[in-house]
């Protein structure tokens, strides 16, 4: 087995991919003539979203995001994290958790994207 993608539900899928470009300077890979799905280049595992309409269609009960509960993370990996928080509180990103040097020596800090999905910044595990 491989993970091939991961796919978040969102109420807007080119707002959330303009979102991603402007925040962590992520690039669409693909969105569907529709609006209601779309992928980022995320190097061998997309980051994926479908919207909120299309998974109703199919029998899914979506629901929004909550960042003060979350139940998963996206970690994106740099080697600059004040930078990377810095360009995403001005793309619109709400601050989670400030910028912060773990025991194990990994720099993280935490947003919440533009639909409440906790995001993480990370400097890569040694």
């Amino acid at each position: 087995m491989q993970l091939g993608y991961t796919i978040l539900y969102v109420p807007n899928v080119p707002a959330t991919l303009q979102f991603y470009e402007a925040a962590f300077g992520l690039t669409t890979r693909f969105l569907h003539e529709s609006g209601d799905y779309g992928e980022l280049e995320t190097g061998s595992t997309a980051l994926a979203f479908s919207s909120h309409r299309l998974m109703q269609q199919l029998g899914k009960n979506p629901q929004a995001a909550k960042p003060e509960a979350p139940c998963f993370e996206i970690a994106l990996c740099t080697p600059d994290v004040p930078a990377a928080l810095e360009r995403a509180l001005a793309a619109g990103a709400k601050p989670m958790r400030p910028v912060e040097v773990m025991p194990w020596g990994q720099t993280i800090a935490y947003v919440a994207d533009i639909n409440g999905f906790l995001v993480e910044l990370c400097t890569p595990m040694a």
